[in-house]
């Protein structure tokens, strides 16, 4: 693409050579002549002045002292999104069935469907228009997929789980799976049947190895455009909201809700049966053990310290509560003090 054909495309202010050819992205480092790259963390800032990158992604406030092609936009790291979305050179799969998938013959899909080696799809299941079924990848009965639907290797879907349009499952994904439901029987657990199913609504992606259980009862519920990151556990009758982001390893227990434009750090664990409402961001290994009622910044856990430090801290940790009570006692004997000195002042 010419320079100026992207401009437009992202909505850039252009400064410099608008018929520049690009033919890829790369990082400020790593650029070649031809490459288009980007400045959205001040830590590369460095990399800016000897980069060979053809053309720059900046921010409308930079001031840099860079001679060559400049792109100014508000959101550099969306732009540059948007740049390496155009510029994907990744071919489509072919629309064809491979000879090794087994398909039940009650199943529906046309032409545009592509399902590569090993997949076995059971009876009644649904698909849009342009999906594609990875190699390995298993759905059971009753499952419906929207349009456009890409299901990379070895995914599973159980059975009766809802798919909306433009779903993105990466390698390894389990959606529908028994939620961790058994009840206490005089020291023997019995299970709970999980009658329940997922419900996946447009434009979700899920990252590779994260599990998402059935409901109990109702169903567990992913809202549109939310976005889930590797290896994220989310047990039965969850709700999150639409366009909530979560990162890595977090573990989200039954039946909690979680609200629309929120962000969750990696590691973190959200308790079960809990509200969080919309516009919250919980910063990484926090553990939420109650309610959020305010949009907003939380966290918890305590960051990283050099082992000494660490030992002290947390020696003295394990002695507030005796603290507190030392202080409460003095507190009491103050105003003890106080009092007795007011009687004797009347007198």
């Amino acid at each position: 693409m010419k320079l100026h054909e992207i401009a437009q495309f992202i909505g850039a202010q252009l400064h410099g050579d608008p018929d520049c050819d690009i033919t890829g992205v790369a990082s400020l480092q790593d650029a070649i002549p031809g490459t288009i790259s980007f400045l959205s963390n001040s830590k590369y800032q460095h990399f800016l002045a000897d980069s060979k990158a053809s053309a720059v992604i900046l921010d409308l406030s930079e001031s840099q002292n860079y001679s060559g092609n400049i792109l100014r936009v508000e959101n550099v790291y969306l732009a540059y999104a948007k740049v390496a979305t155009v510029l994907n050179t990744s071919p489509d799969p072919a629309s064809e069935i491979h000879k090794s998938a087994q398909i039940h013959q009650s199943s529906q899909f046309d032409n545009s469907v592509s399902i590569a080696a090993n997949v076995t799809i059971s009876e009644n299941v649904t698909m849009g228009k342009n999906c594609y079924i990875g190699p390995g990848c298993v759905i059971e009965k009753n499952v419906s997929l929207g349009d456009d639907v890409r299901l990379l290797a070895n995914v599973v879907l159980c059975h009766d789980v809802k798919l909306g349009s433009r779903v993105l499952l990466h390698p390894g994904v389990v959606v529908g799976s028994d939620g961790f439901g058994i009840a206490n029987d005089r020291g023997v657990w019995f299970k709970v049947p999980q009658l329940g199913s997922v419900l996946i609504a447009d434009d979700v992606e899920i990252g590779a190895n994260t599990t998402i259980d059935r409901g109990a009862l109702e169903n567990t519920i992913i809202e549109q455009g939310v976005k889930l990151d590797n290896q994220i556990q989310i047990a039965h009758n969850v709700k999150i909201g639409a366009h909530t982001a979560i990162a890595g390893c977090v573990g989200i227990a039954g039946s909690a809700v979680i609200g629309k434009h929120c962000g969750i750090g990696g590691g973190s664990v959200i308790l079960g049966h809990l509200e969080i409402t919309d516009q919250v961001e919980i910063l990484a290994m926090s553990l939420v053990s109650q309610s959020i009622k305010n949009p907003g910044q939380y966290s918890s856990g305590t960051p990283v310290q050099d082992k000494k430090t660490w030992n002290k801290n947390n020696a003295r940790l394990r002695k507030l509560d005796e603290l507190s009570k030392r202080v409460k006692q003095l507190e009491k004997e103050i105003k003890n003090s106080q009092r007795n000195s007011n009687q004797d002042g009347d007198k």
